[in-house]
């Protein structure tokens, strides 16, 4: 074989196949073409070490398919030098991408809570389906409130953490059916709904809002959020753009899919609230006032910080850190 001619019959295929191994990121066209140089290179590699054994031009190669091959398979990342990036970068990008349709989905909770609850509170037949006079009675009288009290503070920050943060996945898991979030969406605003009608009917609605309003907050806005980002997932799927379905929903899935990690301790702090600060015979205005700050800790970090992030070139994806993270020091 002459090196020399099948190099020059080579050379810029070889050389793009480089330029797009050393590229930060790539689109689809770009993904498409690297892979395809990657399988004629490894060929002619193969063909030039077979008929001249080892040689410059085939080290200049084998590094090449190196880079490209590394663009697939990625690199082993150090997890605890990736934690700091990943709550800096990645989360409050992929938060911000859904900031809009969280408060969409927060509206039609609203919405529709108020009006199951209206409807409970003025229909005695609605009432009737959530028990008897005397059950009703005493729900609203003892065990709404009793409900916060009853067991130590530790286990039941526990029970109700674990168990948002299960719903939160499974939002965020299931969104991509299209059918599961607004399922859970409609009830949960109708059992938000009957309690405060069933409340109403005894004449104690205050006390619905005010032993939800600490905690409630920053809980019902992240199961918001994770509802958006199921729904997104969902949305990727059914609307791709000019992506393929199955790299749209596999990109938005990675990047979102991260939303469901941070949810995971915005409900623990929710639940410290539910479990300590409720029960405690503080003023209303202190606790409610905890539960405010904490809300709007959450909105700070994915409104502002978020929307940095995301103009710095940020969607979310965990590919996206190292390049986020130094445009972020930089500017």
């Amino acid at each position: 074989m002459d090196i020399d001619a099948y190099t020059r019959a080579h050379q810029e295929d070889w050389s793009e196949l480089d330029r797009l191994a050393k590229r930060r990121r790539l689109e689809g066209d770009d993904t498409d073409r690297l892979i395809e140089l990657y399988q004629s290179g490894a060929s002619q590699l193969s063909a030039l070490k077979s008929s001249a054994g080892s040689s410059a031009v085939g080290e200049r190669l084998s590094l090449s398919l190196s880079r490209a091959r590394l663009r697939f398979t990625g690199t082993g990342r150090n997890l605890a030098g990736q934690v700091p990036t990943f709550f800096a970068v990645q989360l409050p990008a992929a938060l911000y991408r859904v900031r809009w349709l969280s408060l969409v989905v927060a509206a039609v909770t609203v919405v529709v809570a108020v009006l199951f609850g209206v409807w409970a509170a003025t229909s005695p037949a609605v009432l009737a389906n959530f028990g008897s006079p005397e059950f009703r009675k005493q729900f609203a009288t003892r065990d709404f409130v009793d409900y916060y009290s009853n067991n130590a503070p530790s286990s039941f920050t526990g029970q109700v953490w674990t168990n948002n943060a299960f719903i939160a996945a499974q939002s965020v898991a299931f969104g991509i059916t299209g059918i599961y979030v607004p399922y859970l969406l409609l009830t949960n605003a109708q059992n938000v709904g009957m309690s405060a009608g069933v409340l109403a009917e005894q004449g104690r609605l205050e006390y619905f809002f005010l032993y939800i309003a600490p905690h409630g907050q920053l809980e019902l806005y992240s199961l918001f959020v994770a509802m958006a980002a199921g729904l997104m997932i969902f949305w990727s799927w059914i609307a791709p753009g000019a992506r393929t379905r199955g790299q749209a929903l596999a990109e938005d899935g990675r990047a979102l899919g991260s939303i469901a990690i941070g949810l995971v301790i915005s409900l623990l702090v929710s639940g410290v609230i539910e479990g300590f600060v409720t029960r405690q015979p503080w003023p209303w205005a202190i606790k409610i006032g905890i539960g405010t700050v904490a809300l709007a800790a959450f909105l700070i970090y994915q409104w502002l910080v978020g929307g940095r992030a995301f103009r710095a070139g940020q969607t979310g994806d965990l590919d996206e850190f190292e390049a986020g993270a130094r445009q972020l020091v930089s500017g």
